[in-house]
């Protein structure tokens, strides 16, 4: 019968029950859990105490969002077993989870676009609930907490940072005794992020454990005293983070040193890859920017990175860059500069239009904006090649183009699956972004226009996607680059610019610019 998350017999159960830790609010005893011939978790031993900051590290395909997964009740190990307070914990659903006192923000939202905040967070509170009361609760925690939400305000209206501060309150207001965190501070800018550590920091003074899951090992050491690492599948290190280096961590993580970038120098004499002249976008809705008479000129052979606090028009200005806005009687101009000396003008062109003039796309959100996570990968693979010659004709798919095609990208991209030609949904999120990113690249684009294109990824990963960007540029192509990670934004770009309230700042070579500086535009200093 089943035990403690487990299928074990009472020997086993008797036996684990004894060799319960004591003191531990939570522990794991040879937790494994297999997906066909895949092992994702293999005999890991787990425990974290009451008011203790945890990192859980490792590569995405790592095995950490399963291991959380079945420490919050949506699934359940094959073999060993969880103790809660030193008691067998069976779970059998996230509701049971959050009874019990864990509490899991998740890295990909599980929100609902179509009802407001207060409606959102309700869903996830036990009992019946007085909306005044809740409203008035949900606007005092978030402005107590550093993350301001208005209550009535539609899912569907926030920008992707507003998004993650509903999925941080509406746990927080369970009052958890394990918190889980997923990746929670990649869409969060650095003043939101270091708000929110204070917030934990908080937590684990009053006793509560959080289990802190993150790529951006600066802070991992900033916050936690422990990590546990985990390398396909298994527990390679138990170490303390504040003792260990940055490269040193990340080390363990892929069980090597990690290559360092290196980005060459622009070409000097480059021609314009494309052109923008007076791009303005009036606001569509309460929660949307406008954009406000912008222009720019990106060259061949570089990579223009555009920063700025999320929320100041980057959703808009990806929509006008991809062709999913226009405007037919709008008086502006964008012009993509072929090798031909043909010149076309996108600024009515719909996205297919633009991928037949040689321009790749990656947007924000890889889950069910850049791929469809029911679809296999080939499947996702022909969504943006259907205007190449080889993916179809006559109306007719050609499904041995598409598999070749998808194959190429997962071994070119190093995109690590867990089954041949498998649906989207079943990849990791760093191996997905791999995919997303990789077949953009493998077209070989005269323009690639990405957003955020290293969100939620591991360190291996977000190097790999780094590198495939800047050998683009380093063959004649133009990269447009939207971030909020000014790490990123330094560590490729040739030349910088900051979008601010709709309105993108002059361009600066990235040589002639700091931190502080980018810190000022970010903050409308210009």
């Amino acid at each position: 019968m089943p035990c403690a998350l487990s299928i074990c017999d009472d020997g086993d159960m008797a036996q684990m029950k004894q060799t319960s830790g004591q003191g531990y609010l939570l522990e794991a005893r040879k937790v494994s859990k297999s997906f066909g011939d895949f092992t994702a978790n293999d005999g890991i031993d787990f425990a974290i105490r009451p008011g203790e900051i945890l990192a859980l590290l490792g590569e995405n395909g790592a095995g950490k969002s399963t291991f959380v997964k079945m420490i919050y009740g949506l699934l359940r190990p094959d073999s060993g077993g969880f103790f809660w307070q030193s008691e067998p914990l069976s779970l059998s659903s996230p509701q049971q989870a959050r009874e019990m006192g864990i509490g899991m923000v998740f890295q990909h939202f599980s929100l609902f676009e179509m009802l407001t905040v207060a409606e959102n967070i309700e869903l996830a509170l036990q009992g019946a609930h007085d909306r005044s009361r809740l409203a008035e609760l949900i606007i005092e925690k978030s402005t107590a907490y550093g993350i301001p939400l208005d209550p009535d305000s539609l899912v569907a209206d926030l920008s992707v940072s507003q998004r993650q501060r509903v999925e941080i309150l509406r746990c927080l207001l369970q009052n958890p005794k394990l918190l889980i965190m997923d990746e929670p501070t990649s869409v969060l800018t650095p003043q939101e992020a270091n708000q929110l550590f204070d917030v934990i920091e908080q937590l684990a003074g009053s006793g509560c454990a959080v289990l802190f899951i993150s790529h951006k090992l600066d802070e991992v050491k900033r916050l936690t005293k422990r990590a546990v690492i985990l390398r396909g599948g298994r527990k390679v290190a138990d170490v303390d983070s504040k003792k260990q280096s940055a490269g040193e961590l990340a080390a363990l993580m892929v069980g090597d040193e990690v290559a360092h970038i290196k980005r060459q120098s622009a070409p000097k004499q480059s021609l314009p890859r494309l052109s923008i002249t007076s791009l303005s976008r009036p606001a569509e809705g309460p929660f949307n920017v406008a954009l406000k008479q912008i222009d720019m000129i990106v060259n061949q052979g570089e990579i223009l990175g555009i920063a700025g606090i999320a929320g100041n028009g980057q959703t808009e200005l990806m929509d006008a860059l991809t062709g999913e806005w226009t405007d037919r009687n709008a008086d502006m101009s964008i012009m993509l500069h072929r090798d031909d000396q043909q010149d076309i003008e996108l600024g009515r062109a719909g996205p297919a239009e633009r991928r037949k003039a040689g321009v790749g796309f990656v947007p924000e959100e890889r889950n069910g904006h850049a791929a469809i996570g029911e679809f296999s990968l080939s499947e996702n693979a022909l969504l943006t090649t259907h205007h190449i010659r080889q993916a179809s004709r006559y109306d007719l798919v050609n499904d041995s183009f598409c598999h070749q095609f998808s194959e190429q990208v997962t071994s070119n991209f190093d995109v690590r699956l867990p089954a041949k030609n498998p649906q989207a949904s079943q990849l990791s999120g760093g191996n997905l972004q791999k995919f997303v990113v990789g077949r953009e690249i493998m077209k070989s684009p005269k323009l690639l226009v990405v957003s955020q294109p290293t969100w939620g990824v591991d360190i291996g990963a977000a190097i790999f996607i780094r590198k495939a960007m800047l050998q683009l540029a380093e063959a004649g192509g133009a990269v447009i680059m939207i971030s909020q990670d000014l790490e990123e934004i330094f560590s490729i770009s040739h030349r910088i610019a900051v979008l601010n309230d709709g309105r993108l700042s002059q361009i600066y070579d990235a040589a002639s610019l700091t931190a502080q500086k980018v810190g000022l535009l970010m903050g409308g200093a210009e």
